[in-house]
């Protein structure tokens, strides 16, 4: 299936959800702290997202049952809230879309609860300095595969190894298109898709402690590292104009 080249008209369109998608993040970001529930996160963000005109893209989506996917206690990606308070030291990850007028937004970040340990913490820089590496080298001309290889070279150049199975995505009229962005490479890298001008895809780095093989839990939704240490997750949605990665779900 061909990766849809989306005309500027289209871009100005999609920046307005990803907008709120930031917009969200942030608000998530700023009341995270102990004694909160993921499930009042969740309400806060579903009705800031109402409040502002957009629709939670996620709620009903392959029949999740929420609005923000809230990963917590070793959950890499696709938690599902829950009505347990979070913890001094805990680390957890948010992801948001947003639909507004049949275009999408998508993006997530992983925070710490209150002060966490350092060895948390640098595994969320290596997580977000994967996405901006990445970003920073994308152009018009390169393959896809090439961006997978700059995510996984740096991902395990810092000692981690990046969850096998999950990928970024094109996004636009669907939260989900092609075309599908690993954070590892599987093939060589200078085969398949080309980058270029009019392209909206998330790239999402998404990284375990020592193995990056998935499992799933019983609720269909949680995915863990195997080694079952906690895993992170960053995400931002990129646009390709004028030869440039443009980042579309940047903080205000």
């Amino acid at each position: 299936m061909a990766i849809p080249i989306r005309k500027p008209q289209e871009i100005e369109k999609i920046k307005i959800p990803a907008k709120l998608v930031a917009r969200t993040l942030k608000l998530l970001k700023e009341n995270t702290k102990p004694g909160i529930t993921p499930i009042e996160l969740d309400k806060m963000a579903e009705e800031f997202i109402r409040e502002n005109g957009g629709r939670p893209a996620f709620k009903g989506l392959y029949d999740f049952p929420n609005s923000v996917c809230i990963s917590r206690n070793g959950v890499v990606i696709h938690g599902i809230p829950t009505n347990e308070p979070l913890k001094e030291g805990e680390v957890v990850g948010f992801d948001v879309g947003v639909e507004i007028d049949g275009w999408y937004g998508d993006a997530a970040i992983t925070v710490g609860v209150g002060k966490i340990e350092e060895k948390y913490q640098k595994m969320i820089d290596v997580s977000k300095g994967a996405l901006y590496h990445a970003i920073e080298n994308i152009k018009p001309g390169m393959r896809y595969k090439q961006i997978s290889k700059l995510i996984e070279d740096y991902i395990t150049s810092h000692g981690y190894v990046p969850l096998k199975g999950y990928s970024g995505h094109g996004i636009g009229r669907k939260p989900h298109e092609e075309p599908q962005i690993l954070n590892y490479v599987e093939g060589k890298p200078n085969q398949g898709e080309k980058v270029k001008n009019g392209h909206v895809f998330c790239i999402e780095p998404m990284l375990c402690h020592k193995c990056g093989d998935p499992i799933l839990a019983e609720n269909g939704w949680d995915v863990y590292c195997e080694d079952m240490e906690v895993g992170v997750h960053y995400e931002h949605q990129i646009a390709v104009i004028n030869n440039k990665a443009t980042i579309l779900t940047q903080e205000d």
